[in-house]
């Protein structure tokens, strides 16, 4: 299992007690965020969607990489990488 630091937004702070970044494990985005769950209950639902996909307005980078047009939650996530969750800003 890699371990990976990961940058929590404000938003989703109330989760991690504030901490603006915290570790996980896994060798996907996938297995990091079911490990952000195990340690932060609730943050899972605020990343992904009811059918398991990231949710429309949030943004993940693994390093500089938006995982969209990676592999998904099956992008690997090699040791001492960072993840980025940025939600998405709307403007007008």
């Amino acid at each position: 299992m890699s371990s990976i630091s990961v940058r929590i937004p404000t938003i989703l702070r109330s989760y991690t007690g504030g901490e603006a970044e915290v570790k996980a494990t896994g060798s996907t985005v996938r297995e990091v965020v079911a490990d952000l769950e195990a340690n932060y209950s609730g943050i899972a639902a605020r990343i992904l969607d009811d059918n398991g996909r990231i949710r429309r307005f949030v943004n993940v980078y693994v390093g500089e990489e938006d995982v969209r047009f990676a592999d998904g939650l099956d992008t690997p996530t090699p040791d001492g990488v960072q993840i980025s969750i940025i939600p998405a800003v709307a403007g007008g």
